[in-house]
């Protein structure tokens, strides 16, 4: 597996663009249903529920969890979107789920109808300027060989900005490839939290996350694009990568390729960094209230030099890696 810019730039950004790219394809294609997650009126008791799960191969994600006198708070990384048959919500994951009182994710999912509302709002460019045109040489070729392999006319994205066509055939081709939204690790933690009763809440919206992609300076809103389209095999391979590190619980690993993504520090700061210092802040706040909290979170966002675990030491809180 090559690990350069062309391999890992796409396929290291869809670990954060998952959750937002979703609504985005289902808009462009009509291809993907969310229902919408509810949250509770209060939390009830904690209560263990039987998760169904087609598993033909056990792994074991990373956990860590961060407590005091009367606060638990799991952090569990995610990937969006997976291939069917992999057990991972048991042993220790399943464990600490079933203790928690509250399910936490970056985004509790809108309705549909919300969603494509939201992507209609921020994914069209502003400048009348059509998308091909943007491209130059082999940048355009790329562009429109991607569009093909995918069965979609060259001009069905030309009305959007190039991160929102960017994250779209990134999920299609995802879903080309065998991989299943609906088996992404908060579709089935969603599940599991409905069928126990536990209250759903997000650190974000999805209004949000779009913000941080439309606000992306052009330079690097093309560079995204153009690097899923240089390699467009490498969406498929380079996240059949990040996952096989995820499921290993390979942490280093996995903050090593997400590090190979950035080609800038702003996007680094506007996909990571920042987001990383604001869920710090949360979980400092969260910890002075009792209970038990199964945080869900990218799995980029708990790897690297900028992780979460990281700057929770800013706070003096400390983070413990669970074994199992």
């Amino acid at each position: 597996m090559k690990s350069d810019f062309k391999t890992f730039f796409a396929s290291a950004l869809s670990i954060f663009a998952m959750a937002l790219a979703i609504p985005g394809a289902a808009h462009a294609q009509e291809m993907l249903s969310s229902p919408e997650p509810h949250e509770e009126a209060g939390p009830p008791e904690p209560k263990p529920v039987e998760i169904e799960q087609a598993a033909t191969k056990d792994i074991d994600p990373a956990l860590w969890v961060v407590k005091d006198a009367d606060t638990t708070i799991y952090l569990f990384g995610t990937v969006h979107v997976l291939r069917p048959g992999l057990g991972w919500l048991d042993e220790a994951v399943k464990d600490a789920f079933d203790k928690s009182d509250k399910l936490v994710l970056e985004i509790v999912d809108p309705a549909p109808a919300e969603a494509q509302k939201l992507f209609g709002k921020y994914a069209p460019d502003g400048s009348g300027k059509k998308l091909r045109d943007k491209l130059t040489g082999k940048e355009r070729t790329d562009f429109e060989a991607a569009m093909k392999k995918l069965g979609l006319p060259e001009s069905a994205f030309d009305p959007l900005d190039p991160w929102a066509a960017a994250v779209t055939l990134q999920v299609l081709a995802l879903q080309q490839s065998g991989y299943d939204p609906n088996q992404g690790a908060e579709k089935q933690l969603t599940a599991a939290a409905k069928a126990a009763g536990k209250p759903i809440d997000a650190v974000e919206t999805v209004e949000q996350q779009l913000k941080i992609f439309d606000g992306l300076p052009q330079e690097d809103q093309l560079l995204f694009l153009n690097a899923t389209t240089a390699d467009f095999d490498a969406v498929t391979t380079g996240l059949d990568v990040m996952v096989e590190a995820w499921g290993n619980g390979e942490v280093d690993r996995l903050g090593n390729i997400m590090n190979q993504g950035f080609t800038s520090e702003e996007l680094k700061a506007a996909l990571l960094t920042r987001r990383n210092a604001q869920w710090a802040k949360w979980v400092d706040k969260r910890l002075e209230k009792p209970g038990t909290i199964f945080f869900a979170v990218g799995a980029g966002h708990l790897a690297g030099s900028n992780s979460l675990q990281h700057m929770l030491t800013a706070y003096k809180i400390d983070t413990q890696r669970i074994a199992y």
